[in-house]
């Protein structure tokens, strides 16, 4: 019995791609969009693709070109192929705005570039890019039945975004020593990074390194810039214990502070 639906599917298989291979040599641009609808229907993506690439041009200005190139535009998306699906269902909703699928495929064009955004490591052109589409959707479909998963996507993007602020201050703390202007490069980000994020879950840990920075630079600066240096840090000092008076951190700010007092003592003593 196994072997005989073995055989079956072997029959299948070979008849399909057989059928496949007759439609991509033929010259019949109606057998070729009847095997790539097949196709596509059934899942098969790259065959599919293919034979509408074949066929798309035969049927500009018509109305078959309409599901043609959705259908095409899926292909591409289905396959992973983000580059190519992003530029075609947009290309999609400009040529069709009043298609029913217009709003699908502008949604599909905005998460094509979603997943095209790389690690917060590298790079983040095309995760702006991603959030602009996304705004862009949300902006033109604002009742449409994807506004939830485009809000999620865009939340992804910004933590994102957020992230890669985040460790590129953090790295100026990490590389700095004494009087080096690394230690003012990281005060400058982490001002920045928490003026432009004010609800960031880095809150916490920025304005942490943010007084780490300053209170290493001035306890380590020469003797004229140091008082006034200490007062700033301390000022960070404060920040941070006003808003996180129950810090995990609390020991090492409060040993921060302690030092800095101590150190300031000796400007209020020559006074």
């Amino acid at each position: 019995m196994k072997k005989l639906v073995y055989i079956l599917l072997l029959i299948v298989t070979v008849s399909s791609c057989s059928e496949y291979q007759k439609a991509l040599k033929s010259e019949d641009v109606k057998t070729k969009v009847t095997v790539a609808t097949s196709l596509f229907e059934e899942g098969k993506y790259t065959k599919a693709e293919k034979l509408f690439a074949q066929v798309l041009p035969k049927y500009r200005g018509k109305p078959q070109a309409e599901r043609l190139m959705f259908m095409s535009a899926m292909c591409s998306y289905q396959l992973k192929d983000y580059h190519v699906s992003g530029y075609h269902f947009e290309r999609f909703e400009n040529s069709y705005p009043r298609s029913d699928k217009a709003e699908e495929a502008s949604f599909l064009s905005a998460k094509s570039y979603y997943e095209l955004s790389p690690v917060y490591s590298k790079e983040q052109k095309e995760t702006i890019e991603a959030l602009e589409k996304l705004q862009l959707f949300i902006n033109k479909y604002p009742e449409s039945n994807y506004l939830a998963e485009a809000n999620t996507l865009i939340k992804e993007l910004d933590f994102k975004l957020e992230k890669k602020a985040f460790e590129i201050a953090k790295q100026y703390n990490k590389i700095a020593y004494f009087e080096s202007s690394d230690y003012e490069a990281a005060i400058k980000a982490f001002d920045n990074f928490l003026v432009d994020h004010p609800g960031t879950s880095f809150r916490e840990e920025a304005m942490f390194y943010r007084l780490d920075s300053a209170y290493k630079l001035a306890v380590n600066s020469i003797s004229k810039k140091k008082e006034k240096r200490l007062n700033i840090a301390l000022g960070y000092y404060n920040a941070f214990h006003t808003y996180y008076p129950n810090s995990e951190r609390t020991e090492e700010v409060e040993k921060m502070n302690e030092e800095m007092q101590t150190q300031l003592k000796q400007f209020n003593t020559k006074s």
